[in-house]
């Protein structure tokens, strides 16, 4: 079946203002002056919109007020998850563009919408470490960390290290090249990450993603589509809910892992 090009899909999604409209309304009845200051607009410019959403059934009147009908709110409940998400993708558009999304799985890119606070945060390729130092020192207070490590950087070995000695809770995957490296190369440092016993780590074949989340942030870096790693753009933000989220892609990477109790 479809949807008629005259329905309520155009009403909704034509026109900003008779969206915005629907969702003012569901909070609660406006007065048309209340209406007005609201959009900052004259009678003549939303007296239009407001007639054709009540010819729709979306909303209705009385003598004094414009309210929401039972159908407005039905629309209004599947129509606002729509526009959170569309317009959670459309922020950071080119990042979502340019990068391979394969390793982060459906059911948390539905719900792509909780990131909305992220920002993109870029570095010249001359600053890139000086980048990842910025990264540490944001998570250098977290009561807890999590991640997945596809990628080898030399300051973080020691860093991990040292929450690990401060008795940060620490979960860490890395995945089979990233450990050989680590456990060749920074061999007495990552016995000291292992004994310790706040901390745990997993080691997984590959991963396209690398990302840490603490308690209140999460950093997300992704590979680029022809399959190189993209050094100066990572998604960053802070927040119970993108944390959570940052959480959530860390238990899909731990079942897939097998855990490393000694080297």
């Amino acid at each position: 079946m479809q949807l008629k090009s005259t329905g309520l899909l155009s009403i909704l999604t034509f026109s900003e203002k008779r969206k915005d409209l629907l969702f003012l309304l569901e909070e609660g009845p406006r007065s048309l002056s209340q209406i007005r200051e609201h959009f900052n607009v004259s009678s003549p410019e939303i007296s239009p919109r407001l007639k054709e959403m009540i010819a729709a059934n979306l909303i209705c009147r009385d003598e004094k007020e414009y309210f929401i009908t039972p159908i407005g709110r039905v629309a209004a409940k599947y129509l606002r998850p729509l526009v959170d998400t569309l317009c959670s993708i459309e922020k950071n558009e080119e990042f979502w563009k340019e990068h391979i999304l394969e390793g982060i799985p459906q059911y948390l890119l539905n719900r792509i919408s909780e990131l909305d606070e992220c920002t993109i945060h870029e570095e010249g390729i001359e600053n890139i470490y000086d980048s990842h130092k910025n990264f540490l020192d944001n998570i250098a207070e977290s009561n807890e960390v999590c991640g997945v490590s596809s990628i080898f950087i030399p300051m973080y070995p020691e860093f991990f290290a040292n929450l690990a000695k401060n008795n940060v809770p620490t979960s860490l995957i890395l995945t089979k090249n990233v450990f050989e490296k680590v456990k060749n190369e920074y061999t007495e440092t990552m016995q000291m990450y292992l004994d310790s016993d706040n901390t745990t780590l997993y080691l997984i074949d590959n991963a396209k993603v690398a990302f840490v989340a603490t308690d209140n942030f999460f950093s997300l870096s992704l590979f680029f589509k022809n399959g190189s790693y993209d050094p100066q753009r990572d998604l960053m933000g802070t927040g119970q809910t993108i944390a959570g989220w940052g959480k959530e892609l860390f238990e899909h990477y731990k079942k897939e892992a097998r855990e490393i109790t000694s080297l």
